[in-house]
């Protein structure tokens, strides 16, 4: 009897302080996403890169020398060129990465996502994107004035469909 007591007393105990800490840790410390003279710039994409090598067409001594199921006439490579973007913030690299291919065989969609904290005010936010590895320099290019209030977020965003670069 008196055993019982104290095994549950004791596991009551444990419950009651568990519950406090997680009370504690619920409501403190308290957390703040950004300072406050600060703005966000978010990166985040899913773009395929372009191929590395265009399409070629097999000779026929090469097509003869294939299984008869594998006898196309032309032979095009998988593999994506790696995306590259660059984050200019008035007129000084604040991020420049290379970001491959998802995939095994690096056929895939590359993906990134970033976050920058800058600070609030005026400023020139240049982005540029390079997804085709026969292209020198960039091939996607978006400039913009901001005027960044603190707590404020930008997102920086590719899509092909709508001229490349996409900063809202």
């Amino acid at each position: 009897m008196g055993n019982a007591v104290l095994r549950y007393g004791g596991q009551g105990i444990l419950y009651a302080l568990f519950a406090v800490f997680v009370g504690y840790f619920s409501s403190s410390p308290v957390y703040h996403h950004l300072g406050p003279d600060e703005g966000l710039l978010r990166l985040s994409f899913r773009h395929p890169g372009e191929f590395v090598t265009d399409c070629r067409s097999r000779s026929p001594e090469e097509l003869a020398k294939l299984p008869p199921q594998l006898r196309a006439q032309m032979d095009c490579p998988r593999e994506r060129s790696p995306v590259r973007v660059r984050v200019e913030l008035d007129g000084k690299v604040l991020y420049d990465e290379v970001f491959p291919p998802a995939g095994l065989r690096r056929d895939g969609a590359a993906s990134g996502y970033r976050r920058l904290e800058i600070p609030a005010g005026e400023h020139a936010l240049r982005v540029q994107f390079n997804d085709d590895i026969r292209v020198k320099g960039f091939n996607y290019e978006g400039d913009r004035k901001l005027n960044v209030v603190p707590g404020q977020v930008v997102l920086i965003d590719f899509n092909a469909d709508q001229g490349g670069v996409v900063i809202r």
